[in-house]
């Protein structure tokens, strides 16, 4: 008798290890170490075979579980058979099951081998399949504003009101504020370099023409991509979550002209409308600097502005809008719609869209300011 009178070992020949189960197996009277068994193997070199007998079994609950366990995988070790006598049916099923799901491994630092080839060479198909993927996106949104200029896009009208309320009046104070700060630090840094050569006058013409072909545009869509852009990525990132979109694809409506047309239209008509009241407040911002520093009067501030920034440069800095608002709504949109089906990968899509809509906002402006010095514009 052994391990608190629940085990007896016996030897009906040379060969055999019976391993009989007394009374009551309860974990309130604690687990029962296999290490007795190890040692009557160790004692008995010539074993064969191992019998497990639950015949004077009585109660028996996990622990029971946890010792048979160790048993199989001792006997495994050293090459044994094993046979069940008498064993109740519920403890053979649960041993069976708990044999049938592997040990888990993700807690297991996995070291693979590092190659510089494969490494770049997977991450060159994957940009080839995002492009490829964001290539069809593009494409079916321009077939989608087809439908909708002709009249036949599936959309909700409530939905593009709200898009334009959030989108436009929603960002106004974001924009106030960084546009105010960019112009008083573009008029800050003029006015020091400007004031050496006794031209103060010109921190004027640096601050409208900054503003009206770059800084206005620029900053205010790097403030809707970071706003606007993640909110789109997070909306239908959830939306993929809960299989909306895909109630949408069964019931025969267009993911994107219902989702993705009403959004990329709020933002092409907000953008802007924000990027010349974002040059208002760069101006102004620049013109308090001007009136506090340089002691330039506001009327001769304006005069001077208006007479060295001719009216194209804000043309060109509302063409950018345009394309700035296009690209932060595919961007988003776009990200949204092929984020995975779980929190995690919604975070991800949005963290995504914010980096892809910047990146993409940098291009198209260095491509649109490349085109104007081109034509000489």
């Amino acid at each position: 008798m052994a391990n608190k009178d629940r085990l007896i070992y016996r030897l009906p020949d040379t060969e055999t290890l019976v391993i009989k189960l007394v009374g009551e197996w309860d974990l309130s009277e604690g687990l029962v170490s296999t290490d007795d068994f190890a040692q009557q193997l160790s004692f008995n070199p010539a074993l064969k075979a191992v019998v497990v007998d639950g015949r004077q079994l009585k109660h028996w609950d996990s622990s029971l579980i946890c010792y048979l366990r160790s048993v199989v995988s001792t006997v495994a070790a050293n090459n044994l058979s094993l046979e069940y006598l008498h064993t109740p049916e519920g403890v053979l099923r649960l041993i069976k099951l708990a044999d049938a799901v592997p040990e888990s491994i993700s807690n297991v630092e996995v070291k693979p081998g590092f190659s510089l080839t494969e490494s770049v060479g997977k991450r060159a198909i994957h940009f080839y399949q995002e492009m490829s993927h964001f290539t069809g996106f593009v494409g079916e949104s321009v077939i989608a504003f087809v439908n909708f200029y002709r009249g036949k896009a599936v959309y909700r009208r409530v939905d593009f009101f709200g898009f334009i309320e959030d989108s436009g009046p929603s960002s106004l104070a974001i924009v106030t504020l960084i546009s105010l700060l960019i112009g008083m630090i573009l008029a800050f840094v003029g006015a020091v370099q400007l004031e050496k050569f006794g031209a103060s006058i010109y921190v004027a013409s640096l601050v409208g023409l900054s503003m009206a072909r770059e800084m206005a545009a620029m900053m205010t869509a790097i403030i809707m991509a970071g706003r606007t852009g993640a909110a789109f990525a997070a909306q239908l990132g959830s939306m993929q979550v809960n299989e909306e979109i895909d109630a949408l694809k069964t019931m025969g409506v267009s993911p994107v002209e219902f989702l993705v047309v009403p959004r990329m239209l709020a933002l092409v008509i907000m953008l802007p409308l924000l990027t010349i009241y974002a040059n208002v407040m760069g101006i102004l911002g620049g013109a308090l600097v001007s009136k506090l520093m340089l002691d330039i009067t506001w009327s001769m501030y304006i005069d001077q502005m208006m007479s060295t920034v001719p009216l194209i440069h804000f043309v060109i800095g509302l063409i950018k809008s345009v394309l700035f608002g296009v690209v932060i709504a595919l961007s988003g949109c776009f990200m949204g719609m092929s984020s995975g089906r779980s929190a995690s990968a919604v975070g991800k899509a949005t963290t995504n869209a914010v980096v892809l809509g910047i990146v993409l906002i940098i291009v198209f402006d260095s491509l649109v300011t490349i085109a104007t010095t081109v034509i000489g514009v």
